[in-house]
């Protein structure tokens, strides 16, 4: 196991989005307990700070494993296609009008009654339609 493996080695788990999250959860209880800090206190100072760095490095990788979002986008990375979400926020014109129309829409139903309510069917209904295609 090296610092630098990625998320799912780290853990010992096959790549995949479909996570056995109880799985994940004892690997990096298995993990956490051969580098956690506290195994150390008695260590050099660089035995410490080695700890610590195994620890925030096992720590990032299984919050990642257990978002979704996370999972996805690293399964991307390790397929050679860095998605920089955090980042990346040039999205097409056309999808950010879209999205104005729809807030506008919005703004102008009624704040109840049965009006609103058809319109936000009307509003799901387009969103749904686009989602599907």
């Amino acid at each position: 196991m090296t610092i630098s493996a990625d998320h799912f080695s780290l853990f010992g788990l096959a790549p995949a989005f479909a996570l056995d999250l109880a799985r994940l959860d004892a690997a990096h209880k298995d993990v956490m307990a051969r580098v956690h800090p506290d195994r150390f206190v008695a260590g050099s100072a660089a035995e410490r700070r080695v700890a610590m760095q195994w620890a925030a490095r096992a720590n990032e990788a299984y919050r990642a494993l257990r978002d979704d979002g996370r999972r996805a986008a690293h399964l991307c990375e390790l397929h050679g296609v860095a998605i920089d979400a955090e980042t990346n926020t040039a999205m097409p014109p056309e999808f950010l009008i879209q999205q104005m129309q729809w807030r506008e829409a919005l703004e102008e139903l009624p704040a109840q009654g049965p009006q609103r309510a058809t319109g936000l069917a009307s509003l799901c209904a387009q969103v749904d339609a686009l989602r599907a295609d």
